[in-house]
């Protein structure tokens, strides 16, 4: 497994992360055994970052992951997100208190604002953030869905810390964040951490070249997630649902292309 710094700091986190939308979702507990089940294996594999939200399957996804971490939580890195209604200063506390709750754990080494919330100012937001890294509840402080813009604010709202990531939507098929964000992330040493970096799991739709594989021994879902995390600045949380997916997942880590093979992998 290939890990990275985050942000500034001298965390490593793997470059192969683990989505947890949907993971707690579930009609039998057979289900939910399959998902503690997958996400231990991913930990077996050398992954450490698990990325969940309050929103996620109401909690239940911090509860899944609270479970599959239990005797390992030294080992892996937890990132949660507060849902864009709970970001005044108050509630973000309280929002805090209940993904902790629901985790199992005294701290989150990344928590980060899911979406912004025009109503809120962003000053309170994370003023309330920055007090629970110095409570020892949060580690470090991250931002999700957030232009550059956004992120400038966020930042110069802080005093002691500084914003270590954004997570933002970026696969072959939505590269927007190509534009502004990944390049801002690259010149301030940021993190971006890539959700959805397989097309929402629509891997034929990606459109990759099947030629640029040909010369190589992997999958389309390994080339997808080589050629988004080709920066050094990026790391990708795949949805971690399937044992199977997360071994294809992991080995993905290691692989790497020439800047001509990731030209032609993208090309349509």
């Amino acid at each position: 497994m290939e890990y990275r710094r985050l942000g500034k700091t001298e965390e490593k986190v793997s470059v192969i992360g683990m989505g947890t939308w949907r993971i707690g979702v579930y009609s039998r507990p057979e289900e939910r055994a399959d998902q503690v089940r997958a996400l231990k294996r991913g930990i077996e594999l050398g992954i450490n970052l698990i990325d969940t939200a309050e929103l996620y399957a109401a909690g239940r996804s911090e509860e899944v992951v609270g479970e599959a971490v239990k005797g390992t939580r030294e080992q892996v890195f937890i990132a949660s997100k507060v849902s864009p209604e709970h970001l005044m200063y108050d509630d973000v506390l309280t929002a805090c208190e209940r993904s902790l709750k629901r985790l199992g754990t005294s701290y989150l080494d990344l928590y980060q604002v899911h979406w912004p919330n025009p109503s809120v100012p962003i000053q309170q937001t994370m003023k309330a953030m920055e007090n629970l890294v110095a409570a020892g509840k949060v580690r470090h402080i991250g931002v999700s869905n957030f232009d550059v813009g956004l992120m400038e604010e966020a930042r110069s709202s802080l005093s002691k810390v500084d914003v270590v990531s954004n997570q933002v939507e970026y696969s072959l098929r939505s590269r927007g964040a190509e534009e502004e964000i990944l390049p801002y992330c690259e010149r301030e040493s940021l993190t971006l951490i890539a959700y959805s970096p397989l097309g929402r799991g629509n891997i034929s739709r990606l459109g990759i070249s099947l030629d640029a594989l040909s010369r190589r021994n992997v999958t389309p879902a390994q080339a997808a997630l080589s050629w988004v995390t080709r920066s050094q600045q990026v790391v990708a949380i795949p949805k971690a649902a399937r044992v199977d997916h997360l071994e294809e997942n992991a080995a993905s880590a290691s692989l790497r292309f020439t800047e001509a093979e990731y030209d032609q992998i993208a090309s349509r």
